[in-house]
């Protein structure tokens, strides 16, 4: 594929041998293209040293990587064409034509981000956890579907007076194309560690925080004011708390982190202890439902994969 340099060097494509007219054009004065501000702020923004740092570039080399559109919709490059637009500079476009919808759009956004250096463990873990919630709304869905289908074929089959004979012929047919074939696995914790370069208990603080923090906390966490393991910490308090200690600044929010960590580790007594460690394990008893939902979900495909063999293995066998 033709480089954007290339492209930006002769705007008609006049080079056929870089076949590459279809995919980027030098963008017109006169196309509009819609900024989505839903999709502006899907990924963190730039902090003010990197974007002076892109703005240098641009203005020194110009803007050499094409925007990504879907349509007229800006999908990628939304602070290149800000400030082309500032500077008046040039810029070229590309059509991603394989996104059906905007969770495509979404999950083409994580991938490309979660590829980059410049974003941190937290902001890697958070786009992992949206592939994942993505990826399970989409299985559900699948699963719903498969289900009606069922129930309609059932229905169908039973109000026919060959339903047997029917149902004989209907089965190889569908044998090349096993129920699980299209279905994406589920995304397990250690699946979404290893694809965003994390340890498992690092995925684990993680969901803690994005699940429990305050907004005041989480930035804290990505100003660096607090690691991520204090950060954690902090999660478990009451939200009035946290909210205090990031106010208070990097030290507070310190001491909060150690007084969390200490009430953990205090052993409790009498039904009032007890009670109280109840509360303090709560955040730890939602990250179990979370694997016991994973595994459940494991496990219902692996019901359908052996129905689906013992059915062929009878029709085999017949």
């Amino acid at each position: 594929m033709a480089t954007s340099e290339a492209i930006a060097a002769d705007p008609r494509g006049r080079r056929p041998h870089y076949n590459a007219r279809p995919l980027l054009d030098c963008l017109p004065r006169r196309m509009n293209i819609v900024v989505l501000e839903e999709l502006k702020a899907y990924i963190d923004p730039l902090t003010p040293d990197e974007y002076e740092s892109l703005e240098r570039s641009l203005l020194a080399e110009g803007c050499r990587d094409a925007l990504v559109l879907w349509g007229e919709i800006l999908v990628d490059g939304h602070n290149r064409y800000g400030l082309c637009q500032k500077h008046g500079l040039p810029f070229n476009t590309v059509q991603n034509t394989r996104f059906q919808s905007m969770e495509d759009v979404h999950l083409w956004m994580i991938e490309q981000h979660l590829g980059r250096r410049s974003v941190s463990d937290y902001q890697r873990g958070v786009l992992a956890l949206r592939k994942r919630a993505i990826l399970g709304a989409r299985q559900q869905a699948q699963r719903e579907a498969e289900a009606a289908t069922r129930a309609a074929a059932a229905r169908q089959a039973a109000s026919a007076e060959d339903s047997a004979a029917e149902a004989l012929q209907a089965g190889p047919a569908t044998d090349d194309l096993p129920p699980w074939d299209d279905a994406p696995p589920p995304v397990s914790r250690a699946d979404l560690a290893r694809e965003a370069r994390l340890s498992n208990n690092q995925v684990v603080m993680i969901e803690r925080i994005h699940s429990q923090a305050t907004p005041e906390v989480v930035e804290a966490l990505k100003a660096g004011e607090i690691s991520m393991s204090a950060a954690a910490a902090v999660a478990t308090l009451p939200e009035d708390e946290q909210r205090s200690a990031a106010q208070a600044g990097k030290a507070e929010l310190k001491q909060a982190a150690r007084r969390a960590r200490d009430a953990k580790k205090k052993p409790k007594q009498g039904s009032e202890g007890d009670a109280t460690e109840g509360e303090e394990d709560a955040p730890d008893a939602k990250a179990l439902q979370r694997r016991v939902t994973e595994l459940e979900r494991e496990n219902e495909l692996l019901r359908r994969q052996v129905t689906a063999l013992q059915e062929q293995l009878v029709r085999l066998r017949g």
